[in-house]
């Protein structure tokens, strides 16, 4: 049997259990089962896989993209710049990391891209924005940064002028604002400066369609939510951990 499943903490609910038992199911892939790992510590994911040699590969979840880092022997490319991993392959002693939501984002992202799309500002500044951030450096995509509290490299919503809005056209919500039970909440922007030169990217998907698209979308935005996003980052996870099996 192989195993694969997913550590943070808590998990009351998970996406990729369901996504992934589904897959088997479909696929009528044998010998493979998903499950939830819940561990406090990161430092715990060696116990478990000592501890259970069928595991060949682990999703990490919150609070753990950062704090695994120091037990892991490889890092990818992409893992080592963002700094933070969502997958682990592991492969004989090896305990190699990957940053998969960058690729997920990436291959959601270039296909609605167009021409005037050169600058872009990101709402938030917290994990979920490192791999944004590496993704657009990747396209040569320049941005801002913007939050609610002042920091180093990050302005403030409320210096956002409509002069602004007007060359980044590009607006990522990396944000929990609009998220279920949220759904009221968005980044506070002038949306009525909108066009449909913009494009509104969500990294939220539940609800499918937050307040920050649905206002986007009133003034001719293009928008997008995470759950492309969340599906092409769980197949190259897949992907990854078969180059083994």
């Amino acid at each position: 049997m192989n195993t694969f499943g997913l550590i943070g903490f808590p998990l009351s609910h998970s996406f990729s259990k369901k996504y992934f038992t589904e897959k088997f199911q479909t696929n009528k892939i044998e010998n493979c089962t998903y499950e939830l790992f819940p561990i406090e510590n990161a430092a715990e994911m060696l116990d478990l896989v000592r501890s259970n040699s069928s595991i060949k590969g682990l999703n990490v979840t919150i609070p753990h993209k950062v704090s695994v880092l120091p037990y892991l022997t490889k890092l990818d490319e992409a893992a080592k710049e963002i700094g933070a991993v969502n997958c682990i392959q592991f492969v004989d002693n090896e305990r190699i990391g990957y940053n998969t939501d960058a690729y997920g984002f990436e291959m959601s992202l270039c296909p609605l891209l167009e021409n005037h799309h050169q600058k872009a500002l990101i709402f938030g500044n917290g994990g979920a924005a490192k791999a944004v951030k590496y993704v657009l450096k990747k396209l040569g995509i320049d941005f801002l940064v913007v939050g609610r509290n002042p920091e180093q490299g990050c302005m403030l919503y409320e210096e956002i002028t409509a002069n602004i809005l007007s060359n980044y056209t590009i607006l990522i919500n990396t944000t929990p604002l609009g998220m279920m039970p949220n759904e009221n909440t968005c980044p506070p922007i002038s949306y009525s400066d909108l066009s449909e030169k913009h494009l509104a990217y969500d990294l939220v998907y539940n609800p499918l369609e937050t307040l920050f698209l649905t206002q986007a979308k009133a003034q001719g935005a293009k928008t997008k939510n995470g759950l492309e996003m969340l599906h092409l980052q769980a197949e190259r996870s897949w992907e990854i951990w078969n180059t083994t099996l």
